[in-house]
């Protein structure tokens, strides 16, 4: 994905290396942009510029802007999608003539960066939904991967069991530093009312319990525990404004 490797060598952040262990499929380009106290308006104005002149320059890439509900600071997070590797070796010529807006606007609001590459993991996601304005994202830190990938199987077919499909969309990040996360998965809604009706559904938890029986429930909730260093959650809205 271009228009994110152009932006992030401009924003000065350090390339990412590849595993070639890993196997093909779908990639996630994730940018974690904390934003100086008291310069969101700033940012915004020099990101929307930075649009204008990438869609002026007929860039073809897609790249899409979440703001963080949650947590300290003021947090942005640029995500785009890429079939492959190769993707990164693509020339785009949009990006390199915005690259003096990310420089010279975008640069001096921003306080830290953070980037990292992610899997996608359609065996255990589902179907895409249009209109997604809000995002509930929940990180994994994982100390077991086996038994986690193991929970994670069997968790997924109790719900195909339970409902006929998957809502979430998992990804497994590539490399990263040692308090990276390992997982995260994304809950899709499209408002904040959306939310309310969700608290009226049954919990994975509970779907499993229903389809496998107690037993099987606690000793699931026991190997997780065990296969997991933390577990934590933030929401995100759709920037439309800002993504393109």
């Amino acid at each position: 994905m271009k228009i994110l490797k152009n932006l992030i060598c401009a924003l000065l952040l350090l390339p990412l290396v590849s595993s070639a262990q890993e196997k093909p499929g779908r990639l996630l380009n994730i940018t974690e942009i904390t934003v100086k106290p008291g310069h969101d308006a700033q940012f915004v104005q020099a990101v929307k510029l930075w649009k204008e002149c990438y869609l002026k320059n007929k860039g073809t890439d897609h790249l899409s802007v979440w703001h963080r509900v949650q947590g300290k600071g003021n947090v942005y997070v640029l995500t785009g999608s890429m079939a492959n590797w190769a993707e990164m070796d693509k020339a785009d010529p949009a990006g390199k003539a915005c690259r003096d807006i990310a420089i010279n606007l975008i640069n001096p609001n921003i306080e830290s960066t953070e980037n990292s590459i992610a899997r996608d993991m359609p065996d255990f996601s589902g179907p895409a939904m249009d209109s997604i304005k809000l995002i509930w994202v929940t990180f994994f830190k994982v100390s077991n991967n086996q038994d986690f990938m193991d929970i994670l199987k069997d968790m997924s077919a109790a719900i195909k069991t339970a409902n006929g499909n998957l809502k979430g969309y998992w990804h497994h990040i590539l490399g990263g530093d040692p308090e990276s996360p390992n997982y995260f998965v994304t809950d899709p809604y499209k408002s904040f009312a959306d939310l309310d009706n969700d608290n009226d559904n049954d919990s994975p938890w509970e779907i499993y319990e229903k389809v496998n029986g107690k037993k099987a429930a606690d000793e699931i909730r026991a190997k997780f525990r065990s296969a997991t260093e933390n577990v934590w959650s933030y929401l995100y809205t759709l920037e439309k404004d800002l993504s393109n």
